[in-house]
């Protein structure tokens, strides 16, 4: 994974001893916004931006998917990263278009030579300012839904007023539970740590699929923002998640409402094509040698997604 120390790249994998063997995620280093209002440093514009991404990563996946709901395809460029994250992190297999640069660390450098933290994706880039607007997917994605509607006519609210504290809760709840919670399980370093976090991500799996056996989504009857950051998760969760992260007492195909949602949100037109199963699992058991050092890439399992959801009636 490695890490930027005051501008200087490090292979250091994450340090989980001091707490116990839990692992303990990085805030985002960038956290500026995107604003469609007078006198905004960072204001929509077609062309300005370009996003940085994993096809593996599901808090990228999070920013292809508005991209794609929200029009902005035409409007935003993109640069997707190899599936292998070895000693030098990130890297692209061709030099990137704005700087020639090879690895992300070099675009963290490019906004901040002295940048020191994790270098992640998603990023997007400022190409009038040249610096990183942010690296926050959940952040990212807020500006996808809302500031470019004048640019695209495109007026789809994923995060309506009306729905705002129902999403933030659910927001609040499947991050650290779900989201995080797989890596909390597969990045652990001692069996306690890990058997907690195995125990909170089943617990808040177990109380999904039962709030979904009464609601079509998790904040009502309609898509919401807090609906597609919790679908990366589950798409990702039987290729991966069950075997590679220990994640195995139950798969998503075993959870009859959560299967069914995580199919009816994958047929939404458009997001099987920001679902790439091959980036997925050569990014997490190639590049994760500590936790497969064989590096042997499984071939299955096979995935029923395409066939009927029987969401309607709910």
């Amino acid at each position: 994974m490695g890490k930027l120390v005051e501008g200087v790249w490090q292979d250091v994998w994450y340090e989980t001893k001091s707490n116990g063997g839990k692992f303990v995620r990085e805030d985002a280093g960038f956290r500026d916004w995107i604003r469609n209002e007078p006198g905004a440093k960072f204001q929509p514009e077609s062309g300005r931006y370009h996003l940085y991404v994993s096809l593996a990563c599901p808090w990228a996946h999070r920013t292809l998917i508005f991209r794609k709901l929200k029009g902005l395809e035409e409007h935003i460029d993109v640069t997707v990263v190899c599936p292998d994250m070895m000693s030098e992190g990130w890297q692209m297999g061709l030099p990137e278009p704005l700087f020639g640069h090879t690895r992300m660390h070099q675009i963290y450098t490019q906004a901040k030579p002295d940048y020191t933290g994790r270098v992640t994706v998603p990023v997007l880039w400022d190409k009038k300012h040249n610096t990183i607007v942010s690296n926050e997917s959940s952040e990212i994605i807020r500006m996808f839904n809302s500031e470019f509607n004048e640019l695209t006519g495109n007026n789809i609210d994923y995060y309506p007023q009306s729905e705002r504290d129902g999403i933030d809760e659910w927001n609040a709840f499947v991050y650290p539970n779900v989201n995080n919670g797989v890596y909390r399980c597969g990045f652990a370093t001692t069996q306690s740590a890990y058997e907690e976090a195995y125990n909170h991500l089943f617990d808040s799996l177990d109380k999904l699929d039962s709030h979904l056996s009464r609601s079509r989504y998790l904040a009502g009857s309609k898509i919401t923002e807090a609906d597609w950051r919790l679908f990366t998760t589950l798409i990702r969760f039987d290729a991966v998640y069950v075997g590679h992260f220990k994640c195995n007492k139950k798969r998503i195909a075993d959870y009859p409402n959560l299967n069914g949602y995580m199919k009816e949100l994958y047929q939404v037109p458009g997001i099987k094509e920001t679902t790439d199963f091959y980036h997925i699992k050569r990014h997490y058991y190639f590049s994760h040698t500590g936790i497969n050092p064989t590096q042997v890439v499984p071939k299955g399992p096979k995935l029923d997604l395409e066939s009927p959801h029987g969401r309607g009636s709910i």
